[in-house]
C-alpha cells in the first residue's frame, strides 16, 4: 500500500508542503509503507496523478493537505475506484466538509489517526460528471461565493469582507433566476433564489442548511427557495444557514431524493464543494458507496447512524 499526500501549495496562502513532508516522516517512522508528498502544479492535477498512480491496480490512500477544494479534486480522482481512500487533511482555509463530524473533526488533523484510520464507503454526488461529496448548490449562494475572489484582494477588502461585498454586489444584480427543476415528483419552472443538494451538511465557510444530512446515507437532502425579494431573503438567511430551513416550509421546500435536475436560459454557476462550474442544464446525482473515506482511528460517527 501506498500513501500519497497531496499538497496545493497555494492552499491558506503558503506552500506547506515542507511541514507535511516533516509531519509524514515523523508519522511514518516505523512503517514500511511506500509514501509521497506530491505538489500541485495546476487544476484538477491532483485527480490526474491519484488516477496515473493506481493505473496498475495497486492500493492507495490519498490524504489531501489542503482546503476544500484540494480535496474535492482529490475525490474527483479517487470516486468509483475500490483500490483508492482519500480524506482531508487540513491545511487550507476552507475545510467545511470537516465540519459535519461536530468535535470529533478535528481528527482530520490528526496524521497519525488518519494513517491508522479506517476505510468507509460514502456517497458522492456525479454533478455534471464532476463529483462531490458534500454540497452542490446553484442559485444566489453559488454566485456570491463564485465572485469572492474579486473582492477579497482589494486593498481595503479582505477576509470575511469579500463576502460581504459579493453579497452585495450579487443582490444588487438580482437574487432570482428564471429555472426548469425536476426532482421525483417535483417539476416547476419560474424564479428561484437558490436551490441546494446536500450530502454534507455545511458549506461556503459555515452555513449548515441541513443538521441531518449524511454522506452514507443513500438520500440527498435538496433544498429549493422559489423567488423572494431582498427583504424575505434578509429574514430567511440567518436560519437557513443556523440548520432552521425546516421551521420555514411557506418559504423553502425540503425534499429528499437521489437525483435533480435543473436547466437556465443561459449559463449559470454550479458550486460543487466550493469549486465553479458553468453549465445551462446540471443534473446532479447520487452514486450510493461511491467513494471510500479514510475514517481518522477514533472517530465514532459513522457508528451512530442518528447523529
Amino acid at each position: 500500500m501506498k500513501h500519497l499526500f497531496i499538497v496545493n501549495p497555494k492552499a491558506g496562502g503558503k506552500d506547506c508542503s515542507d511541514d507535511v513532508r516533516r509531519q509524514v516522516l515523523a508519522a511514518l517512522r516505523d512503517s514500511s509503507d511506500d509514501w509521497e508528498v506530491y505538489v500541485t502544479k495546476g487544476p484538477m492535477d491532483a485527480a490526474d496523478r491519484i488516477r496515473a498512480e493506481v493505473a496498475d491496480g495497486k492500493e492507495l490512500r490519498v490524504y489531501a493537505c489542503g482546503g476544500d477544494g484540494t480535496f474535492n479534486e482529490c475525490v474527483c480522482g479517487a470516486a468509483l475506484l475500490p483500490n483508492v481512500a482519500v480524506c482531508p487533511y487540513p491545511t487550507g482555509t476552507g475545510n467545511d466538509f470537516c465540519r459535519m463530524f461536530g468535535e470529533e473533526k478535528d481528527l482530520y488533523r490528526d496524521l497519525e489517526a488518519l494513517i491508522a484510520g479506517s476505510v468507509h464507503p460514502i456517497d458522492v454526488i456525479d454533478c455534471n460528471g464532476r463529483y462531490s461529496v458534500n454540497i452542490c448548490s446553484v442559485g444566489i449562494d453559488a454566485r456570491i461565493g463564485t465572485d469572492v475572489h474579486k473582492y477579497s484582494g482589494l486593498p481595503v477588502v479582505g477576509g470575511a469582507t469579500g463576502y460581504v461585498v459579493s453579497a452585495v454586489v450579487n443582490v444588487f444584480k438580482g437574487i432570482n433566476r428564471t429555472m426548469r427543476v425536476h426532482c421525483g415528483e417535483y417539476s416547476s419552472e419560474g424564479g428561484y433564489a437558490l436551490i441546494a443538494a446536500c450530502n454534507g451538511r455545511f458549506y461556503g465557510g459555515g452555513f449548515n442548511p441541513s443538521l441531518h444530512a449524511r454522506p452514507d446515507d443513500g438520500i440527498l437532502e435538496i433544498y429549493i427557495v422559489p423567488e423572494v425579494n431582498i427583504f424575505t431573503l434578509a429574514r430567511l438567511i440567518g436560519k437557513y444557514a443556523s440548520g432552521q430551513a425546516d421551521s420555514l416550509p411557506r418559504h423553502i421546500l425540503h425534499l429528499r431524493a437521489t437525483e435533480i435536475s435543473i436547466d437556465f436560459d443561459e449559463d449559470n454557476v454550479v458550486n460543487i464543494d466550493g469549486e465553479a462550474l458553468f453549465a445551462r442544464q446540471v443534473t446532479m446525482k447520487l452514486i450510493p458507496g461511491g467513494l471510500n473515506l479514510i475514517v481518522p482511528r477514533g472517530m465514532h460517527f459513522f457508528e451512530d447512524a442518528s447523529r
